[in-house]
């Protein structure tokens, strides 16, 4: 398809800056044959009892680093952990960059310029790692927001734990499972009430999820990977949901990816570890996934394609116009959608 058949006009002033308080309170677009406005924290009314909330529980590492390369200031953002002390990074002004650079970040913590890659990227070798590079990341890194949120040289302290889901727990997101960010204790509470079940998956996150299609048909865009875990109890779980009649809710596409990756062609859900470069455009026959809560997307992203394969384009578009009209907030601290798939 061509990619601009997903793009859409979206004010500038609808883009949320920060997250709802409390985060519960969000409002949500069901999107169905009909579209109704509710609020988040109607979840429970909205599910049945025996559903499965299936959620991610990564964690987003504080992977934006502000350093300088001699008398020069230079920011990156970490994205993919190469192991040993390597990462691939983006990196604002990379093509200045050349192999052999040093980039220095804070007081004993800096890196070398490995790599520079087609994709536009670089791979970075840092003088420490395990624990030492952790600590290091922890007290020089900031959160790693999305370009169309702005904040100040060196970020907003709040954004340490405002870009953290309730069920972070695993360490390598660099970018937030943003449907997450709805779920309080209150909200917990009243699902566990309903009868509605929860299971945490792992998808870590990476920051190619921003990045845009630039190819003028999708099936020219190459899919970022990102690497995901599903063990053998939470195959259990999702085959019982099955069984008793049950659907399965994905909380973000994050988890909506790593399930479509595991499931077999009968919609089976086994065991799963490894990459994913799962990419879902309209056509795509879902296997695994009942009903979707996310965020809105943005223009002519992968995301997006993804909600238009399982809700329908033309409904996705007019659920959006609607959001515009009506003032939801967009994108990762905006409000959510419930979406159900296309008949």
């Amino acid at each position: 398809m061509r990619v601009d058949a997903f793009d859409f006009e979206l004010p500038r002033e609808l883009i949320a800056s920060h997250p709802a308080e409390p985060r519960d309170a969000a409002r949500l677009l069901l999107v169905d044959e009909a579209l109704e406005d509710r609020r988040v924290l109607d979840l429970p009314a909205l599910l049945r009892r025996g559903d499965l909330l299936v959620v991610n529980d990564t964690r987003v590492i504080p992977a934006r680093l502000l350093g300088r390369r001699g008398a020069s200031r230079i920011e990156v953002t970490l994205h993919r952990d190469l192991g040993g002390g390597r990462w691939r990074a983006f990196a604002k002004g990379a093509k200045r960059l050349k192999p052999g650079d040093r980039l220095i970040f804070g007081e004993g913590f800096a890196a070398e310029v490995a790599d520079k890659h087609e994709e536009g990227d670089i791979s970075l070798a840092f003088a420490v790692e395990g624990d030492r590079f952790r600590e290091a990341l922890a007290r020089f890194g900031s959160a790693p927001l999305p370009p169309y949120i702005k904040r100040a040289q060196g970020g907003d302290p709040r954004d340490r734990s405002d870009y953290q889901t309730i069920f972070a727990e695993k360490d390598g997101a660099v970018a937030a499972p943003t449907a997450g960010l709805h779920f309080t204790e209150r909200l917990l509470a009243a699902l566990d009430q309903a009868g509605i079940e929860r299971l945490a998956v792992t998808l870590h996150v990476g920051a190619g999820t921003f990045l845009p299609v630039k190819a003028e048909d999708t099936r020219d865009h190459r899919m970022h990977s990102e690497w995901g875990f599903l063990d053998a109890a939470a195959a259990e779980r999702i085959a019982a949901a099955r069984s008793r009649g049950g659907r399965i809710v994905a909380v973000g596409t994050t988890s909506l990816r790593l399930l479509e990756s595991a499931a077999d062609a009968d919609g089976r859900v086994p065991p799963f570890a490894g990459e994913t470069s799962l990419f879902i455009t309209p056509g795509y026959r879902f296997r695994a996934v009942d009903l979707l809560l996310t965020n809105f997307h943005l223009p002519r992203s992968t995301l997006f394609m993804l909600v238009a394969a399982f809700a329908g384009l033309e409904r996705m578009k007019r659920a959006y116009a609607h959001a515009t009209a009506a003032g939801y907030r967009f994108f990762s601290y905006g409000d959510a959608t419930l979406l159900y798939p296309e008949r």
